[in-house]
């Protein structure tokens, strides 16, 4: 079952609520996605840690319906 673009930006404004989020639908089946996160909670952090955050908040989705995420994170 896809998620949809609005259900994943929640999720992730959730985990991130001060961060910049922008989320696009790669493929246009809801299961094809990227995610630009900019947080001020991420300066400092290796990519592979800002990463690491970002799987674990959507960690029941990425072993089920979403079948590929492609991340760009930043530090403003």
């Amino acid at each position: 079952m896809p998620v949809a673009q609005s259900d994943l930006e929640a999720r992730l404004k959730a985990a991130f609520p001060d961060a910049e989020i922008v989320v696009e639908d790669l493929a246009g089946d809801g299961d094809h996605y990227k995610a630009y996160i900019t947080d001020a909670g991420f300066a400092g952090m290796p990519r592979v840690r800002q990463h690491q955050k970002v799987y674990a908040a959507l960690s029941d989705l990425m072993s089920g319906p979403l079948h590929a995420l492609t991340l760009e994170t930043r530090a403003p």
